[in-house]
């Protein structure tokens, strides 16, 4: 064939592309010569990197990562037809800005664990089997998805695929979608659908003089971090803002305030209230923006009673209504420690209390403009989806689930038993890129498309003004020919029910041109077919109409609720979370497991932080190995004895301690999601993952622990001298 008779589609083929190469090819009207100059990089819609690489220049393509449920806009690098590099999407709502486990998605992509070919169960162990085997295994155990015994256990879904999930569930008559995530922010959302009629208002930080956080972790892994880190940047320019946050383990958001404050576990409503009540009773702040309900729980919350259940010195409390109430206006926030208790639902209600009374409803609190396509949007998980799963399961109440995007089985508390109620399921489905621990007690698996070879639409769950669809394309060729998106495999499911709405397209990428060819005008902007289709790809995001939305305030009982007695375990139990491993995901990652800590500074392993009181208390040292004991089990870890903890409190991080989900995360460290004891929110029905109450006893064997540096001290000198404030400034012009 001579090079006046091979045509493009043609080349693409000869080179290899398939599939992938004929479906851009025929969706981009894009120019046959693109000018690269040397030493720069050009952002354009994906075509196929090898017709037009040219040695050591990078191409830059949109897509979305999905490494965590927020859903961020990246760009991502390509060279020599390999991704090497993302960033964030500029045109999405985290801006520039990626955080460590987006830049380290690629160590997913490339990772060697990940599974390449789909497994079945045959002798009690997962064997290799082809495409045709699987569908034909399908066909012969799955009868009972048509009969309305199937559900789907998921992480959160949003976008077309989120589309043909329900579809396949309308065909087989099941309603039945369990959307789970261990880290989520379901008790702030209830109470903000209480209170405000708006589950996810937009959370103005750059508008705020004073944030107030009752361990909301905005910064770390609260409901979209990249985000509020940009709000953030504006938060601390110009008149610089002041934040607060209490909470009884400094997260990152902690290390970055102006005041931390260290409350008893449980008892942030309460400090609510006592600082709800200086602010009536000694700044004269005007109550009438609260019910009489309300005051008059408020009352009852004198300094000396509050710094009695809470240990919140009365002089703080104090500190803090004066910041709030000489500076204005301010925004009240909720997270994780707060929620994670059996009253955590008062938590955020007595904080949302504190907005109310404040004025900052409508000022720092606005409402959510949500997107007009329903059927597109975010559906969000929690937990209490993981308890529904898990008694439903027990019940025998399913013949077949499949389970992708999310592993309960390493998740759920041993108290749940899930690995136990998964096994009562007679045919399980897992469609997964990596041997997680559900995936492995699955009957069959099917390897997914890493997130940089598919095509697919998300919408992110937090859209607090403008709504976006977010485009994933293919940043390069699939590196397993039998890997495939969930996307193409839901299609395949529909056209093997039969349903003839979606018998007419090849793959998801068709199904996909063919939805957003449906647009209506008013999101095209006058483009259409293959102009829009380009010009969304190339810019990675769709912006879409919004339903306006309104606020009402109807706020609830403040009253904080009941606290937990210690007994035999006197210490609380904190499982943090932090953007290394998130809620285990990122275990696989061997850059996050080698990234130390933001606040620890340690890597590969788990510890136990303690207060230098506590540890003096049980005689133990830094490095020394403590068993940590609640009624549900047992861990054993290194000590980090450090003031970032309450005195009353450990905390172990979330994430490691796998029994499987490969080399990189197989038997490293301990997972104190598995020790937590079996108590709810008593309003929304939770998980209350901060409510475990432990013993703290010796093991007697001590190691050093795996920290960056090992030490402040290197060769008997300190490699950073530090001074108070004080000193400083004494020292300062000499």
């Amino acid at each position: 064939m001579s090079g006046s008779d091979i045509n493009r589609r043609d080349f693409l083929k000869f080179m290899g592309l398939g599939g992938v190469g004929a479906a851009t090819l025929s969706g981009c009207d894009m120019p046959t010569t693109i000018t690269l100059e040397e030493g720069k990089e050009k952002v354009v819609a994906y075509l196929a990197p090898e017709e037009y690489a040219i040695p050591g220049i990078g191409v830059t393509f949109a897509s979305t990562c999905k490494q965590c449920p927020s859903g961020c806009g990246v760009h991502g690098r390509v060279r020599e037809g390999r991704v090497l590099k993302l960033e964030g999407n500029p045109d999405a709502l985290n801006g520039k800005g990626l955080c460590q486990m987006g830049q380290a998605s690629l160590q997913g992509h490339y990772n060697p664990d990940r599974i390449t070919q789909p497994m079945a169960r045959k002798g009690g162990a997962l064997e290799p089997v082809t495409w045709e085997e699987a569908w034909k295994l399908m066909k012969e155990k799955a009868s009972g998805a048509a009969q309305g015994r199937s559900a789907w256990f998921t992480g959160t879904v949003s976008g077309h695929q989120s589309v043909l999930l329900s579809a396949l569930n309308k065909a087989w008559g099941s309603k039945d979608h369990y959307v789970y995530e261990a880290i989520n922010n379901a008790v702030g959302e209830a109470v903000n659908k209480s209170v405000l009629g708006d589950a996810a208002p937009a959370y103005r930080l750059d508008k705020a003089k004073v944030v107030l956080s009752f361990g909301a972790d905005f910064l770390g892994t609260w409901v979209s971090p990249v985000h509020f880190s940009r709000e953030y940047s504006k938060f601390r320019t110009g008149d610089r803002g002041v934040l607060i946050q209490v909470e009884p383990k400094m997260t990152l958001t902690g290390g970055n305030a102006d005041l931390w404050v260290a409350a008893r576990p449980g008892t942030e409503g309460v400090v609510a209230l006592g600082v709800a009540n200086v602010l009536l009773s000694k700044n004269q702040v005007d109550g009438k923006q609260l019910p009489q309900a309300a005051l008059d729980v408020i009352s009852q919350y004198g300094v000396d009673k509050v710094t009695e259940i809470s240990g919140v010195p009365g002089d703080t409390l104090v500190r803090i209504a004066k910041y709030l109430n000489e500076r204005s206006p301010s925004l009240v926030l909720s997270g994780e420690s707060a929620h994670g208790h059996a009253n955590g639902y008062q938590n955020a209600m007595a904080a949302m209390m504190l907005n109310v009374l404040l004025g900052n409803v409508g000022e720092t609190i606005e409402a959510s403009n949500s997107m007009a396509f329903d059927e597109l949007k975010a559906k969000h998980g929690n937990s209490k989806a993981m308890l529904d799963f898990a008694a439903a399961a027990d019940a025998g109440k399913y013949d077949v689930v499949f389970f992708t995007g999310a592993n309960p089985v390493y998740t759920a508390p041993d108290h749940l038993a899930m690995a136990e109620k998964v096994a009562k399921v007679p045919f399980k489905v897992a469609l997964s890129m990596f041997p997680d621990e559900t995936t492995m007690a699955a009957d069959l698996v099917l390897p997914l498309s890493s997130p940089y070879e598919e095509w697919g639409t998300s919408v992110s769950p937090y859209q607090p003004t403008d709504a976006a669809i977010s485009m994933s394309q293919p940043l390069m060729k699939p590196l397993s020919a039998e890997t495939k998106s969930l996307g193409d495999i839901l299609l395949s499911m529909l056209k093997y029910q039969g349903i003839k709405d979606y018998e007419g397209f090849d793959d998801y990428y068709a199904y996909l041109r063919s939805e957003l060819d449906g647009l209506p005008g008013s999101v095209k902007a006058g483009k259409d077919g293959d102009e829009f289709w380009s010009a969304a790809v190339q810019r990675g995001v769709i912006k879409v109409p919004t339903k306006a939305g309104s606020l009402k305030v109807n706020l609830g009982d403040v009253s904080p609720g009941g606290h937990q007695s210690g007994g035999d375990y006197p210490m609380h139990l904190i499982p943090s979370s932090n953007q290394t491993m998130y809620d285990g995901r990122n275990a696989n990652l061997p850059w996050l497991q080698e990234a130390p800590d933001q606040i620890t500074k340690i890597f590969w392993d788990s510890w136990v932080e303690m207060h230098p009181k506590a540890a003096a208390k049980l005689g133990v040292k830094e490095g020394d190995f403590v068993r940590v004991e609640s009624d549900q089990g047992a861990v054993e870890a290194q000590v980090y004895i450090y003031k970032g903890v309450h005195v009353n409190a450990v905390a172990i991080p979330v994430g490691r301690g796998h029994e499987e989900y490969g080399r990189y995360a197989k038997g490293n460290g301990v997972n104190p999601l598995k020790i937590l004891s079996s108590i709810v929110d008593g309003k929304s029905g939770e998980l209350a993952t901060h409510a475990t109450r432990v013993r703290i006893s010796k093991v007697g064997r001590s190691e050093e622990l795996p920290r960056l540096g090992g030490s402040e001290v290197q060769v008997g000198r300190r490699l950073v001298n530090t001074v108070s404030a004080d000193v400083f400034k004494r020292t300062e012009g000499a």
